[in-house]
């Protein structure tokens, strides 16, 4: 085969993986900017999903660590009946973790759009 038709074949794949993944996160979880999350976010459960390290750093004032590498083994405990707040520092972890959930049948799920880094609102922060 022609190393340019196959170079196309892959390109296009790609493509095509990349929108339907747009589009399928589109569907499952909500992103929002800080304004409407701020607002959502004390009637549910709010997640962060940053390693420890991140999150002692500074974290959203109410945020739970729940990070995306061990979200398997805490979704447990994550209610199903309630919506789920989730963020990252800037929306990639997020939406993994908002995947995850999904998958197991979570279906409020928001996002912060721009995660943890357009956040302007309270933080707090590990006391050293």
């Amino acid at each position: 085969m022609n190393p340019l038709y196959t170079l196309i074949i892959v390109v296009a794949a790609v493509a095509i993986y990349t929108v339907f993944t747009y589009f399928y996160q589109k569907r499952i979880v909500k992103t929002v900017a800080e304004e409407e999350f701020r607002a959502g976010y004390r009637k549910a459960q709010l997640i962060d999903v940053r390693e420890p390290n991140e999150f002692e750093g500074g974290h959203i004032l109410g945020a739970r660590n729940i990070p995306m590498s061990q979200m398997k083994m805490w979704m447990k405990e994550i209610r199903q009946d309630m919506p789920v707040y989730l963020y990252c520092q800037s929306g990639m972890r997020s939406a993994r973790a908002a995947q995850m959930l999904h998958r197991k049948g979570y279906r409020e799920l928001t996002q912060l759009e721009g995660g943890f880094k357009k956040w302007t609102g309270k933080v707090k922060t590990k006391k050293a």
